[in-house]
């Protein structure tokens, strides 16, 4: 599981509460504001300034900036901690009549504000507020690919599969960045996971290029996802590289798998897809390696092909969530690179599929193509976004 970061999140303690709460416009004064200040001032020009902090009170709803907001000066500036001493950052106006926070109050959190101050007649006062705000009710988590420090292929989408429904997805997408070392433009799409899911992929328009350094912060503490789906209450964030540009074809007409690094054939090897002519045909479009998951089980009945299978597999390269690898076959020897008589995956002998199996990585794409296949793969099976255009993708962000 990919490393989390957690940036801002605090229980509610009710010790923490009553030392925190406080009338929110009580002040405490540098100077005697009964006289004039140093200046000589005095009357309408000295006196108090009047603060307001929004939100107030106790257990109020979470997802809100905090805001302060000053009558009859300036703010000079504004502290809002939680009860863990974490800073909600934010940005004065121009005037110092108002300060809003970068970030929404989180939910189950305590809030300290300290608010210094300017009199028009140029008194300085400080003042000091709280509130803490409701629990949630329910909590929606993300798993998310690939995982921190990875090197990755040039097909790798950023991947974000959310736990619980996510109906405020425009809301929840202006709360991930992904910025890129040379600046790679790139787009989210909305999309259902092969679980059932809600999910969120970001793509470039064409496959990345290689060595570029990639960063995702979903600062989504704090956000409400709607209805049934609950409230984030943690920020993710993950950096990965690029490797170099690999690209393994598939032809299952011609019964044979290329790989291809920077432009350039590395080994060409027969292979045997899926049989024609029902459920066990392969997928074609472009498949992205999923992961190299070595010797594993593979049991018919799990996809719903009956009792055709249940043998141990060795070299076994995921491309879809559906079932579909690239592995050893030795019991497929006689048909490599003259038929295609598989139950849907791509074989290959044992000495072949050892070398692939070391030479590619999680991201390099499958581009499969052949005439007797079961159809595209779906952006959602896998990592199939790459099968939908350019225009097609963008149209999939919440923010279009």
């Amino acid at each position: 599981m990919p490393r989390i970061r957690v940036l801002t999140h605090a229980r509610v303690r009710a010790a923490v509460v009553a030392a925190l709460l406080a009338p929110l416009a009580a002040c405490s004064s540098s100077a005697d504001p009964s006289g004039p200040d140093a200046k000589g001032l005095s009357g309408a020009a000295d006196r108090p300034v009047t603060v307001t902090v929004t939100p107030t009170g106790t257990r109020v709803p979470a997802g809100r900036p905090v805001t302060v907001t000053a009558t009859g000066g300036r703010l000079t500036s504004v502290t809002v901690t939680d009860a863990e001493g974490h800073r909600l950052a934010g940005k004065a106006a121009a005037d110092g009549r108002s300060w809003v926070s970068d970030r929404k109050a989180v939910p189950g959190a305590a809030y300290s504000v300290t608010a210094a101050t300017r009199t028009d007649g140029g008194t300085d006062r400080s003042t000091r507020a709280a509130f803490t705000t409701a629990p949630a009710g329910k909590v929606n988590k993300v798993d998310w690919r690939p995982g921190a420090g990875a090197t990755v292929g040039v097909a790798q989408p950023v991947s974000l599969v959310f736990d619980r429904p996510v109906k405020n997805r425009a809301e929840v997408e202006r709360q991930l960045r992904v910025t890129t070392s040379n600046g790679t433009k790139g787009s989210w799409g909305w999309i259902r996971d092969w679980s059932g899911g809600d999910r969120v992929d970001w793509r470039p328009e064409a496959y990345w290029k290689p060595g570029t350094k990639v960063t995702l912060n979903a600062e989504l503490n704090g956000t409400d996802s709607g209805p049934d789906g609950g409230w984030f209450v943690r920020d993710y964030t993950t950096t990965f590289t690029v490797g170099a540009r690999q690209i393994v074809k598939v032809d299952l007409d011609s019964h044979r798998l290329t790989l291809e690094r920077n432009g350039e054939t590395v080994r060409r090897i027969p292979v045997s897809g899926g049989t024609p002519g029902g459920d066990k045909r392969s997928w074609r479009g472009t498949a992205v390696l999923m992961a190299k998951e070595g010797t594993i089980n593979m049991n018919s009945e799990t996809v719903g092909l009956g009792n055709a299978y249940d043998k141990m597999v060795d070299y076994s390269m995921r491309l879809t969530w559906s079932g579909m690898y690239a592995h050893a076959a030795p019991w497929n020897a006689r048909f490599f690179g003259s038929a295609n008589h598989s139950s849907g995956c791509i074989g290959m002998s044992d000495a072949n599929a050892a070398w692939l199996y070391g030479q590619v990585r999680p991201g390099d794409p499958f581009e499969i193509t052949g005439r007797e296949t079961k159809g595209v793969v779906a952006p959602g099976n896998g990592f199939g976004t790459w099968n939908l255009s350019w225009a097609e993708w963008q149209q999939k962000s919440a923010l279009r």
